[in-house]
């Protein structure tokens, strides 16, 4: 039953997500990704800035546990990457990465034209999207990191 139900919400969030990774604002942030992917210290100040934020956000959306998790991961994975030490990752899913964070962390206030009807549903659906796409990344690194022995903080 539970699980079930959580599975279906998740999916029919990872679809809202696509169509919002599919948007001209999206393409906006996988361009300004795409510049910070050669600017590590940016790229670090990036996860630790949405590392913040995932923390705060004060959500019961039945998921955003999970998908904050799965995220964590995510900035986990950005960091070995970019300390050399993980590099069994596409630089295009650490790009798309980077970008879905950088929509999460913009301040919705600065384009309230722009873009219609913008929240924390379209950041969670994004990052569901993400996750979705991109699972099997996540989990190769997850494994890796068991084998290396290091333990989530």
């Amino acid at each position: 039953g539970h699980t079930k139900v959580k599975k279906k919400y998740m999916a029919s969030l990872a679809e809202q997500g696509l169509k919002i990774s599919q948007n001209a604002i999206f393409s906006y942030f996988l361009r300004k990704a795409t510049g910070l992917f050669g600017k590590k210290a940016k790229v670090i100040l990036l996860l630790r800035d949405a590392y913040t934020k995932l923390i705060d956000v004060k959500s019961d959306k039945s998921g955003f546990a999970q998908i904050r998790d799965v995220m964590f991961s995510f900035i986990r994975l950005v960091r070995s990457y970019f300390r050399g030490e993980y590099r069994n990752v596409s630089k295009k899913s650490i790009i798309v990465g980077i970008a879905t964070l950088l929509y999460f962390m913009f301040p919705i206030d600065i384009i309230p034209d722009f873009i219609p009807i913008l929240g924390y549903a379209d950041d969670i659906s994004l990052m569901a999207w993400f996750i979705k796409s991109f699972q099997e990344e996540l989990t190769k690194y997850r494994e890796w990191e068991q084998t290396q022995g290091i333990i989530p903080t």
